[in-house]
């Protein structure tokens, strides 16, 4: 029988879409911007871990009618082939899909107006020019257009087959298209730069002899396990250790975890009722004409699902692994399978703990190697690869780790023309300054869901007759009891703990996790910037408001050519009670990009973290129990310490 929260099917979205032609005429002349089974009520979801009651099959979709540009919700019901809604969403703009953003590029390339701009450049092959379409945000739209579903396109021309397109910006070279009717509104021709002799390819057989055969060859590094994996996966849940979690996967948010509980010596503990993320925020920091409106939604503009690709093994993971395959639809609503989607992988991760006793017979050492639990996908966004680790520790920890890579955006510049908004790179070429901003929603439940998030911080006595030596520091901690924003502090250490008070542990206080931050970056925006507006939520570190099944989307659920962020901002002036209830923490971190020559043409991987730490949800060190590292697995040979 299938879980409540497994993700959508083929069959289910080919009813959902048959259920809306045969009812609401959602066919030719449609598109489906997103479509989505919702999760049941956390008490639905109780019952049906308490006797099997289950709920009913409830899928949403966005729906946009392309001659009228209307958007539509619809709500359908699986269990009853029911469709329970239907409704025009009036003044918003859905998600932009693969399908226009692929469609854009086939109609710009071939329009005559931009050929004739290409041809002045001298860019007549049309097969080596790539026109990348991005969405609007409300202050930079035209006005004239104001009322259609638009985006502008960059344009980019390889060297040769098969190399970097990134790697050739045509400057001053932009359109304005209606995704709707792809018709070209406007060609933005302002300025033209000659193109410099760069080095901006990655393939092997595009780079340069003379910068290869530098390094000695790398000799065989295998992971094996012998006895096979040391995890189980049954369907969508997964075991290791003590852990159990449950995997989905939609759309927008892409891979998302479930249910995630700990097995503390027989009783099962609730951790976390979902971990994932909610928006990625992508401004970049110059205001050039090239680059005023590169502003990017990443999950609410595209939807980290629809970007998610294939992995494969010894290549994107390493070691004995599983897949999960995830099933997304493309925008006539036919469902596609993207393979090997999800990673899912055990890892040594060096010493877990250890102690050398001197004692009079010698010293003694008791040493635990540490294992991890990796789940993971990886996206790429056009231009730049997200790759998103969630790890599992048997000491109970989480981490939570992003790579950046991929390529940057670069511009051509004429010789001794200034570039202060970003770094050299090329030859007359620079890559902008950006940011990174991604929202991490943590719905933690350690022991249930009655919990306050607590601000915790170090403070430091003063000097005086109880503190001579100026050696004392104290742990304080501010109950967060009204919904609303709070911010990183370095100089006091500052972190976030849901803390539950309802559940003791064997030594009297209450149990909690904590969020311990890393990759807290300030936004460097003025608080009157139209960016800022649109995406309030990157202004703070973390959010905290009770739990509500529709508040899901920080900066809003319709964020394409969006003015004001309708999402967390709003949420919070209801002033609703935060303690002792049913929490959400909103964690907003990120990558401060001051781009550098050693990220091109392909950009090493950027790492930022954040830990989600135990603190008195256990008595004890929970990972004593680890059993000791075979003597046969401990290398001992010359050269070896031993």
């Amino acid at each position: 029988m299938s879980h409540p929260l497994d993700p959508l099917t083929s069959d289910e979205f080919r009813a959902t879409t048959a259920l809306l032609l045969a009812e609401h005429g959602v066919g030719e002349g449609w598109r489906y911007c997103s479509i989505e089974g919702l999760q049941p009520s956390k008490q639905a979801l109780d019952a049906f871990a308490a006797d099997g009651t289950v709920p009913p099959r409830v899928v949403e979709a966005i729906c946009l009618e392309r001659a009228t540009n209307r958007t539509f919700r619809a709500r359908v019901d699986l269990s009853t082939d029911a469709v329970t809604h239907f409704a025009h969403v009036p003044g918003v703009q859905a998600n932009v899909t693969v399908d226009e953003w692929e469609e854009a590029d086939a109609v710009l390339r071939a329009h005559p107006d931009v050929v004739a701009a290409l041809a002045e450049r001298g860019i007549t092959d049309l097969s080596l020019v790539f026109m990348d379409t991005w969405t609007y945000g409300d202050a930079v739209m035209p006005e004239e257009w104001r009322d259609r579903r638009i985006g502008w396109s960059d344009t980019w021309v390889r060297a040769a087959e098969g190399a970097n397109p990134y790697a050739g910006p045509v400057n001053g070279l932009h359109c304005v298209i209606d995704l709707n009717s792809m018709e070209l509104l406007r060609v933005e021709d302002t300025h033209s730069v000659p193109r410099p002799d760069v080095m901006g390819e990655y393939v092997p057989r595009h780079v340069p002899d003379r910068l290869k055969g530098h390094r000695p060859p790398r000799k065989p590094l295998e992971i094996v396990q012998p006895e096979g994996i040391g995890f189980e996966v049954d369907g969508h849940e997964l075991r290791w250790q003590n852990w159990t979690m449950r995997v989905g996967f939609n759309h927008r948010e892409g891979m998302t975890l479930h249910a995630v509980t700990y097995d503390d010596a027989g009783r099962t503990r609730k951790v976390a009722h979902q971990l994932s993320f909610a928006e990625m925020v992508v401004p970049y920091r110059d205001p050039s004409i090239d680059h005023y409106r590169r502003t990017a939604f990443d999950i609410g503009e595209w939807g980290l699902g629809f970007m998610t690709q294939s992995l494969e093994l010894g290549c994107d993971c390493l070691g004995e692994i599983r897949y999960l395959d995830a099933v997304l639809h493309d925008s006539s609503g036919e469902p596609y399978t993207i393979a090997n989607a999800i990673c899912l992988h055990e890892e040594d991760s060096a010493v877990g703990w250890k102690h050398v006793d001197h004692g009079a017979h010698g010293p003694s050492a008791e040493v635990r190697r540490q294992r991890r639990f990796v789940v993971s996908f990886h996206v790429t966004v056009a231009n730049y690869e997200y790759i998103t680790y969630w790890r599992f520790y048997e000491d109970g920890n989480i981490e939570c780790e992003v790579r950046a890579t991929g390529i940057m955006v670069v511009t051509h510049v004429e010789e001794g023309q200034p570039h202060p908004h970003g770094t050299l790179v090329d030859e007359r070429t620079y890559a902008p300054y950006h940011q990174h901003f991604l929202v991490a929603r943590l719905d933690l439940e350690p022991d249930g869901r009655t919990n306050t998030v607590v601000r915790s911080e170090t403070v430091v006595d003063p000097i005086g007759p109880d503190n001579p030596l100026g050696l004392g520091i104290r742990q304080v901690s501010t109950p967060i009891a009204v919904e609303g924003h709070d911010d990183f502090r370095w100089e006091s250490q500052r972190a976030w703990k849901v803390v539950n008070e309802q559940s003791l542990n064997g030594l009297g206080t209450p149990v909690s996790y904590k969020l311990v931050p890393g990759g807290a970056i300030p936004s460097f925006f003025d608080p009157a910037s139209p960016v800022l507006q649109r995406a309030q939520v990157i202004g703070h570190t973390v959010w905290v408001t009770p739990h509500d099944a529709e508040e899901r989307w920080p900066a809003g659920e319709f964020v394409n050519q969006s003015r004001v962020d309708h999402g967390l901002p709003e949420w919070v002036q209801q002033g609703r009670s935060t303690a002792d209830t049913d929490v959400v923490l909103w964690y907003t971190f990120g990558i401060h990009h001051i781009t550098r020559p050693e990220d091109w043409p392909v950009m090493p991987a950027d790492i930022v973290s954040f830990w989600l730490k135990p603190v008195g949800f256990f008595d004890r060190n929970p990972s004593l129990d680890v059993e000791p590292q075979p003597t046969s697995a401990c290398h001992t040979g010359p050269g070896s310490c031993h």
